[in-house]
């Protein structure tokens, strides 16, 4: 599966999804909230993060699927 973030986006009067680095769409869709719902499985699937991106390109929501980095171990403390 590719790992490139799914991106949600207007283009050409349709919302359309994409994997980031591409060109082509993998989805079209005349709803918004039709393309978003599809790009966030999409992105929940491959573990990436889902960009929706507002109407005139800028990024409006970003949500993570993947792994969290909060949850990553630090470096020790070898001083303590």
């Amino acid at each position: 599966m590719p790992r490139g973030d799914v991106e949600t986006f207007h283009e050409d009067g349709q919302w359309k999804n994409r994997r980031e680095g591409t060109e082509q769409a993998f989805s079209m869709h005349e709803d918004r909230d039709e393309a978003i719902a599809v790009g966030r499985e999409e992105a929940r699937t491959g573990g990436v993060d889902h960009v929706i991106r507002n109407d005139d390109g800028t990024v409006g929501e970003r949500s993570s699927y993947g792994p969290d980095p909060r949850d990553a171990q630090g470096p020790r403390d070898i001083h303590g």
